[in-house]
């Protein structure tokens, strides 16, 4: 089989997959709430910001932390923005496990 059919075929295993289909489902259902969406886009893009810092070796202030973790509680109270948050750490787990699984065979992980 050639190695691009196998990439299609398993890009058609993951967006037939349980784990996609719940991600897009709550994704779909969060959309329509501006006020949610606006805080969890908020909160990604702080913890985009955080981890970028972390990768250049930067120090993070400790502010940055609690205003993060603040935030992560907040949501943590709103169940469909705790739904969102559970569905996406399940596909971004799955996905982690599939480039594990390509880097081992490549060496790079």
């Amino acid at each position: 089989m050639n190695v691009y059919d196998s990439a299609h075929q398993l890009a058609r295993a993951l967006k037939d997959s349980e784990e996609f289909k719940n991600f897009n489902r709550i994704k779909e259902e969060i959309s329509s709430n501006t006020e949610l969406k606006e805080m969890l886009d908020d909160f990604q893009q702080k913890q985009l910001e955080i981890q970028t810092q972390q990768l250049f070796g930067n120090e993070i202030e400790e502010d940055k932390m609690q205003q993060i973790q603040q935030l992560y509680e907040i949501m943590g109270r709103d169940p469909k923005a705790a739904e969102y948050l559970q569905a996406e750490m399940v596909l971004s787990k799955m996905m982690a496990d599939i480039y594990g699984i390509l880097g081992e065979v490549i060496k790079i992980a």
